[in-house]
């Protein structure tokens, strides 16, 4: 089963250009230990929420954007291994210099509790983090799979919602405090892909309005501590090597 390494960080938004390039110089080496695609969002419609946000989970500052970021591996084992090697060996040492501050990146290892549509053709993502107690697991993706529904309805290519299967506990930030997560929840890593940010936008005040009238307590988790925000390409290694198959649709990956 594909397991994503999923991760949010704060960049000081003059440092863009070096971040795509510290990226670029980066998946060759992912790629050599077994990783088939890396993929970097940039923020551009990030709200403040009440509760959470992406802001707050990375601690970043005024002038620092959010960046939403996976990398896509055959299996678990795949990468408990890449990343023994990358801890063994002095490869990660010729890299270039982090242009942000790695201390407040978040991470972990998620897998797909429900997918559907494809990974390839997103021109925008909507990026979101949240906490499901972990007895909600079968109720949450049969919410997933009726969400679906909407989004794809709306326009959306794709969406996976990832969940955490090895999501370390950090010194400074982890997805736990990012979501405020309770005892018994599990990080979630999610996004849903759209071809670009007007369908996006078109699809969410639809959506808006039809869920006007929804019970939320009925959800199987809080949305109240769900955080979500808006991401454009920056990096897809897709792109610059050879392209994954197309997946199947509607998914359900229990």
């Amino acid at each position: 089963m594909t397991y994503f390494t999923g991760a949010v960080a704060a960049v000081p938004t003059a440092n863009k250009e070096k971040y795509t390039d510290h990226i670029a110089a980066t998946w060759p080496l992912f790629k050599s230990y077994g990783a088939t695609r890396m993929v970097e969002s940039w923020g551009v419609d990030v709200p403040r929420g009440k509760v959470t946000d992406f802001y707050g989970a990375v601690d970043a500052a005024n002038d620092e954007t959010i960046v939403f970021s996976r990398i896509e591996w055959p299996d678990r084992a795949t990468a408990d291994a890449a990343w023994q090697k990358m801890q063994d060996e002095t490869a990660m040492n010729k890299l270039p210099e982090m242009p942000f501050d790695g201390g407040r990146m978040i991470f972990g290892g998620f897998v797909p509790v429900y997918e559907g549509g494809t990974r390839d053709r997103a021109g925008y993502y909507q990026g979101f983090l949240l906490a499901v107690p972990e007895k909600n697991k079968a109720a949450y993706a049969a919410m997933a799979d009726e969400g679906w529904k909407m989004f794809e309805n709306g326009g959306a290519v794709g969406m996976v919602e990832g969940w955490g299967e090895d999501v370390p506990r950090g010194k400074v930030t982890d997805f736990y405090r990012a979501t405020k997560a309770e005892e018994g929840e599990v990080p979630m890593f999610s996004w849903v892909a759209w071809p670009d940010r007007a369908t996006c936008d078109a699809a969410a005040k639809a959506m808006e309005a039809e869920m006007g009238d929804m019970d939320m307590s009925q959800m199987p988790f809080d949305g109240m501590r769900m955080m979500w925000a808006g991401f454009e390409p920056l990096f897809d290694s897709a792109t610059v090597a050879d392209r994954l198959p197309p997946h199947e649709t509607g998914r359900n990956a229990q």
